[in-house]
């Protein structure tokens, strides 16, 4: 659970990422979390209390929050006097990173351990004992509106509880996509919500979907893994696996599956050399590689020779590496600054 009371109107923030967090420790620490969270919460901790410790992180987003908790050994005990006061009505996916996390509600009573992955229901009473055996427990929490992800279950009040193991497909994509999020710089308001919904409707789909939701799945399914793919594709341009038959194996999907997933970018192929292209913009643009001869650019980049790049990168950007170099100086000595790709694209766009 976070360590201060959530906002219930969390549409109503303004910026579209917004991240802040506190450590907290000893006993004075511990005192001051139990003071912010006595209307959510009782805090128990399982060490003495001078022990105690709390860093937590947090990502607010308009329709979301993300917490990012490293503790000790806590329990957190929600009564249905606490219900009663109704200022936590959200829904939980909570990813297990490190240590242990239990969780009960009812009859239902799960372990989290490290990859599983989580749907908890914080309307109802409950407890989640974080424990670990050597260090410190630490989970990853993205926080849901109630009106987001419940009109997508068929049984809004018992989809609590619903475990993913990681050996779970959805569990990987759920966690990849958790992780993704922490480490984005700024993304897009857009993309930001259609990635929040693309999560509710695969825990929904797990949870048990609506019956007017049903090709959901299948399209949030799409979404996370062409996003998990990508991000796998950007950091590893410069190594020769990106190639049909390692990320079939790597992500365990089927060939035709895959390039379904790049229909809308012109194909695999294409978007993998593509992303090479930009990067390769971004590098000649560079001070740092400014100097790095254009075969060993190539190369990097995994082009045949030379001239196979610079004709790929013509046909893309109209324009080759070597005049690219030479508006970056011109630039750099007209303005004292030094251009980033967009400035070099809209002055060629310009020419």
């Amino acid at each position: 659970m976070q360590s201060r009371p959530v906002d219930p109107n969390l549409g109503g923030t303004p910026a579209p990422l917004s991240k802040f967090g506190h450590e907290r420790h000893g006993a004075a620490g511990l005192q001051q979390l139990r003071e912010a969270t006595t209307g959510i919460c009782n805090v128990i901790p399982l060490t003495a209390e001078n022990d105690f410790y709390l860093s937590s992180t947090m990502l607010m987003s308009g329709d979301a929050l993300l917490v990012d908790s490293s503790t000790s050994a806590l329990e957190y005990h929600r009564t249905p006097a606490h219900i009663a006061r109704g200022n936590l009505d959200h829904y939980h996916i909570a990813l297990c990173l490190a240590g242990e996390m239990g969780f009960s509600s009812g009859r239902r009573d799960v372990t989290l351990r490290p990859g599983d992955v989580c749907l908890l229901d914080m309307a109802q009473p409950n407890r989640t004992v974080l424990t670990a055996e050597r260090g410190r427990s630490r989970t990853l929490v993205l926080i849901l509106q109630l009106s987001l992800l419940a009109p997508k279950l068929a049984h809004p009040d018992s989809a609590t509880a619903v475990l993913l193991p990681a050996s779970h497909h959805h569990a990987r994509l759920l966690a990849s996509q958790l992780s993704a999020l922490w480490e984005q710089v700024a993304p897009s308001a857009e993309a930001l919500a259609a990635t929040i919904e693309a999560m509710a409707d695969i825990i929904a789909g797990v949870a048990g979907r609506a019956a007017d939701t049903e090709g959901d799945v299948e399209r949030a399914e799409h979404h996370l893994y062409r996003a998990m793919i990508k991000r796998y594709i950007a950091a590893n341009l410069e190594t020769p696996s990106l190639v049909a038959d390692d990320l079939c194996r790597r992500f365990e999907i089927s060939r035709a599956s895959l390039y379904r997933l790049f229909e809308a970018d012109g194909g695999l192929a294409r978007y993998i050399q593509e992303q090479r292209l930009n990067r390769a913009l971004r590098l000649l643009v560079s001070p740092r590689s400014r100097s790095n001869r254009l075969i060993d650019l190539a190369l990097d980049l995994q082009f045949s020779s030379d001239s196979s790049f610079v004709r790929a990168f013509r046909r893309h950007f109209g324009i080759t590496p070597g005049e690219v170099r030479e508006l970056s100086e011109t630039w750099l000595r007209e303005t004292g600054a030094v251009p980033g790709p967009d400035d070099l694209l809209q002055l060629i766009a310009r020419r």
